[in-house]
């Protein structure tokens, strides 16, 4: 196998970060290529992606997923071409969904490799809109929020993969007001483009104020929460009666010390629930899924952005460039052509 490459490259965990991470926390380094097995495949990856969960892995703190290791590549989705196969349900030039990201070549068992279709989208579409963030907008709205045709819906952090998705889901499926958060001006308009009925910068004063005022009279019934912190506490007070909170994420929080919510006390007589939830929990739904927003996009009621960085040696700045907001709709990795 004359072709098969003997060494690619990758991102390490070089230290634990403290707080924000920064570019010394990486390490590029090059490593042998494992040889392939029977049932494995050897896939180039061309586009990674970089979220917000991953910072949580970086601690070396007991959660939900194991943490990253140090002197280890980091890991995170990606699509690639599959470059050789010792799987019978793999053949070089197919493009596929996996969880090996951070490296040029990852060594996969079959299994783990699922084969997508890039005449239906991009490649890059299956690590959002097609991928798991749409499955976390999708199931956090719909089955742990409950969503309601009519709902008032409110989304933090809206310009984000993730909350992006939520509110133009909310607005397919028939939501009365859809309201959102974001972090400047150009991403406040970007929201009121996709559809949102109302937008606010949170910088611009106390997210309560602009909450209550974007709400008016009708309150909200349903928050998807992507960030926490003052956030949380704000839907908890412009919240109504037997409002559904979907607990996403709290970017907020992932590099500083938590903040409140001090009104959670609020949630009891107003009889709100709240639902953390890990979109893994609802597999169940990825077909349902795929069939609505595959619908969806087709139909122009959903729109998605990307932001590409090129470059696995640049893959940490767009991580941390991400973490503080830099990004429009979903960050993407370019790894190769």
């Amino acid at each position: 196998m004359s072709s098969y490459p003997e060494t690619g490259r990758e991102i390490q965990l070089a230290s634990r970060p403290e707080g924000w991470p920064t570019e010394q926390n990486f390490r590029l380094a090059e490593v042998p290529v494992p040889e392939l097995q029977d049932g494995q495949v050897l896939v180039r990856n061309l586009h990674m992606s970089v979220d917000p969960y991953m910072r949580g892995r970086m601690n070396d703190a007991k959660s939900y997923v194991p943490p990253f290791q140090l002197d280890a590549p980091l890991e995170g989705g990606a699509v690639g071409e599959v470059v050789e196969s010792r799987s019978p349900d793999h053949m070089p030039g197919d493009k596929v969904l996996h969880g090996l990201g951070w490296r040029d070549y990852a060594v996969l068992d079959g299994p783990r490799a699922r084969v997508i279709d890039t005449d239906a989208a991009p490649a890059s579409a299956y690590l959002g809109v097609l991928g798991m963030t749409g499955q976390t907008a999708y199931a956090g709205l719909t089955k742990v929020a409950e969503f309601r045709e009519g709902d008032v819906v409110f989304v933090s952090g809206a310009a984000g993969a993730v909350g992006s998705l939520v509110g133009q889901i909310a607005k397919a499926m028939g939501a009365k007001k859809v309201i959102g958060s974001a972090g400047s001006a150009e991403k406040v308009q970007r929201l009121l483009d996709l559809g949102f009925d109302e937008a606010f910068n949170y910088h611009d004063g106390p997210v309560k104020d602009a909450l209550k005022k974007a709400a008016g009279a009708d309150g909200i019934d349903v928050y998807f929460d992507n960030v926490g912190g003052e956030h949380l506490e704000a839907a908890l007070s412009v919240m109504n009666k037997f409002g559904r909170i979907a607990m996403c994420g709290a970017i907020s929080q992932y590099n500083d010390a938590p903040v409140g919510p001090r009104n959670l006390a609020i949630a009891i007589g107003k009889e709100i629930t709240l639902r953390g939830f890990l979109v893994g929990s609802y597999n169940q739904y990825a077909d349902e899924f795929a069939s609505l927003m595959t619908g969806w996009l087709q139909e122009g009621l959903v729109r998605y952005d990307e932001t590409f960085v090129d470059g696995l040696e640049n893959s940490p700045q767009a991580f941390i460039d991400l973490m503080k907001g830099a990004n429009k709709g979903k960050m993407v990795v370019n790894l190769g052509k």
